[in-house]
């Protein structure tokens, strides 16, 4: 147990050496605000509701009725926490890419989690409550969204009003923030964790998982796996 503590030890440090040199690209920034931008979006667009906008003249005239799904309130309400959002990712470093962030315990940290759970003192440097705050990678993630929804504000207004029909990370990152050569991340898919039992069938017994026909509850389900952004 000593040895496999103390591996663990070397891993993690090599791991946090590593996440001091490797903060998020523009590639990977854009990717994930354009994520959470359209799930934002995706949670609203069947709304029914009608919004009535301007104001009653003294000629009579009635206040103009939208769409709440195609007005520009829902963009605002959508924008308003969108790179608090960012925060809800974790590191996973045993992953490669962009595909190192994710929502959800990455395999290293509940490696660790589990072993103090069976009274192994891990000593990762800081308090065990502190373990799940956002990382260095991560927050430095949510300032540089913040940077570019200042900067690209207008086009992803552009998008939402007039170009919905592509999708907004081809519209956004592609088309206005990316160089050609930059572009690598948008391409990089979930196919599973490479290394954990049972890796190598998660996207055949995916639908299987949905169906519960494990037998489990869904938050069991939900504790078992951990998603991609673009899964979410």
């Amino acid at each position: 147990m000593n040895v496999f503590v103390l591996a663990l030890f070397c891993f993690c440090g090599f791991v946090a050496a590593d996440e001091d040199e490797r903060l998020p690209n523009k590639c990977e920034v854009c990717k994930f605000l354009t994520v959470e931008l359209q799930d934002a979006l995706a949670k609203t667009g069947r709304s029914k509701e009608v919004l009535e906008v301007g104001e009653v003249l003294d000629t009579g005239k009635r206040r103009r009725k939208i769409k709440y799904n195609t007005s520009e309130t829902r963009l605002t309400e959508a924008l308003d926490d969108i790179c608090e959002r960012i925060l809800q990712y974790s590191v996973h470093a045993e992953r490669p890419g962009s595909l190192r962030y994710a929502k959800g315990t990455s395999q290293t940290m509940a490696t660790l989690k589990n072993l103090v759970h069976k009274g192994v003192k891990v000593d990762l440097g800081l308090p065990y409550e502190l373990w799940d705050e956002p990382s260095v990678e991560v927050s430095d993630m949510k300032k540089q969204c913040e940077t570019m929804l200042e900067k690209y504000e207008e086009v992803v207004e552009d998008w939402y009003f007039h170009h919905q029909d592509q999708r907004l990370e081809n519209f956004l990152c592609e088309s206005h923030v990316l160089q050609i050569s930059d572009r690598e991340c948008l391409n990089e898919m979930w196919k599973g964790d490479v290394g954990r039992k049972g890796g190598d069938k998660d996207k055949a017994s995916n639908s299987a998982e949905e169906d519960g026909a494990d037998g489990s509850t869904e938050e069991e389900r939900e504790g078992k796996k951990t998603h991609d952004a673009s899964e979410l």
